[in-house]
């Protein structure tokens, strides 16, 4: 006898609470094998394919491509015969090899206890009508399916001090932002949790009458309206564009940054590299020359390589440099990691580069690949810029941006002559080090650029 199993979104790491479904691998009816992909989900992180822990027959799918489903939520359920539940006894044969925090038996009964609430048609046995995907929730008066209508007290039996079933603390910002009371909301994701699709639906339906969501009434005597502001569009921030916002909102928040530059003369920089390729072999990117010239001056600067622990009150010095670069892609503005950079040649950083670019442009970097770093390069010359004030990529310490190298008129060797020319930027917080320190480290960077030779002194 078939025995149906529900598989659930499972913990993709790094703290994320929520991925969006971009692609179905499989069908109704398809038979899968154990550890097959079966979505394509997409984090705040990375695109990531989620292989099924069982072997079996789909025989239901849950959340549309497009759906933002909270971890725990299910993805779809799977029929598995006798035989692959392991004959007698209903044991049932399942993957080792899982995602963070998804365990290869049967599903983990939940820790906390939920007020059962009545079943709604379609629902499953044993889950409350919240908890079903394939239940609608009750429409409001307004025409969406996110609202009830109903006094705070009466939504899904909770008082009205009681806690409201919100994870993430963008829907509730999202919600205070918009004036939308939580507590008016029925969730659709499991156990009723409020997604942030629920306060959007209400906010597109509110928007769609005419009127702001909790503002109030307009007074008899308002001033005549100002230019029309309804005509453009709203683009959603999530996924990777809404991870880049809170990051950068965060830092520039947290650390008291601030920025130092120098424009250096990258001639030299330049015929040392066309050598290096004239020479045969891999061909050296200049970004793999001035990740190098990073380690060196990281290795005299190490105050520049930390982070604050702001609980203990402690500048945390790191030995490893995990050099993260700056790359733009379609999906937006993401950080690859360099693990270990402070131990590879200019070869081995080439081709780790290289590596990396591709997977983000692919859209395939692991959440591992795109966290921990220690120290970032930002090469925004390629936009065919000559200087910018970085921002820091938090929880590090600091950032080292490089202007595109055009010619310019520079004085070399007391004489006026048109050299290569190259702005650099170290942005850096205030609180691990002064700006004797960074400045140190900048010039040592500028140096090692305008004599590469320099760098024999730490090779």
């Amino acid at each position: 006898m078939a025995q149906v199993l529900e598989f659930r979104l499972p913990d993709l790491g790094e703290g994320l609470t929520e991925a969006e479904v971009v692609r179905w691998l499989v069908e109704v009816g398809d038979v899968v094998a154990i550890d097959q992909p079966v979505v394509e989900v997409e984090t705040a992180k990375a695109m990531v394919e989620v292989p099924c822990p069982y072997a079996g027959v789909v025989t239901a799918r849950f959340g549309e491509e497009g759906t933002e489903l909270p971890v725990g939520a299910p993805l779809l359920t799977v029929a598995v015969g006798e035989q692959d539940a392991g004959g007698t006894g209903g044991d049932t044969e399942s993957s080792g090899n899982v995602l963070v925090g998804y365990g290869t038996g049967a599903p983990p009964a939940r820790r906390r206890r939920v007020r059962p609430a009545p079943m709604a048609q379609g629902s499953r046995p044993g889950t409350s009508a919240a908890a079903a995907p394939s239940a609608p929730a009750a429409p409001a008066a307004n025409g969406t399916a996110r609202t009830t209508g109903a006094p705070a007290a009466a939504v899904a039996g909770r008082p009205v001090d009681g806690p409201v079933p919100v994870i993430s603390p963008l829907v509730r910002r999202l919600a205070r932002e918009n004036g939308v009371d939580l507590r008016q909301l029925t969730g659709s994701g499991p156990e009723g949790l409020i997604l942030r699709a629920d306060v959007e639906d209400v906010l597109r339906a509110d928007a769609a009458q005419g009127h702001s969501v909790g503002a109030p009434a307009a007074p008899a005597t308002a001033p005549a309206a100002g230019p029309a502001q309804g005509s453009g569009s709203r683009v959603p921030l999530k996924g990777v564009r809404g991870a880049v916002a809170d990051k950068l909102s965060r830092s520039r928040r947290e650390i008291p940054d601030a920025t130092c530059w120098v424009d250096a003369d990258a001639t030299e920089l330049m015929r040392a590299r066309a050598a290096m390729n004239a020479s045969g072999g891999q061909k050296i990117s200049l970004l793999a020359l001035l990740a190098r010239i990073c380690t060196a001056a990281l290795a005299r600067h190490p105050e520049l390589n930390s982070r604050v622990d702001l609980e203990a009150r402690e500048i945390v010095r790191l030995d490893a440099v995990h050099l993260g670069f700056a790359a733009q892609t379609e999906r937006g503005l993401v950080v690859p990691v360099v693990r270990d950079a402070h131990t590879r040649d200019a070869e081995s950083l080439t081709a780790e580069f290289a590596r990396l670019t591709e997977a983000a442009r692919a859209g395939t970097l692991t959440p591992a690949e795109l966290t921990g770093g220690t120290f970032t390069l930002n090469n925004y010359g390629v936009f065919g810029v000559d200087g910018s004030t970085p921002i820091i990529n938090h929880p590090e310490a600091a950032m080292l941006g490089v202007g595109r190298i055009v010619p310019k008129p520079w004085v070399h060797e007391g004489e006026l002559a048109v050299r290569q020319v190259v702005q650099l930027s170290l942005t850096f917080d205030h609180r691990v080090c002064d700006g004797g320190t960074a400045g140190g480290f900048l010039r040592y960077v500028a140096d090692c650029v305008e004599q590469p030779a320099v760098l024999l002194r730490t090779l």
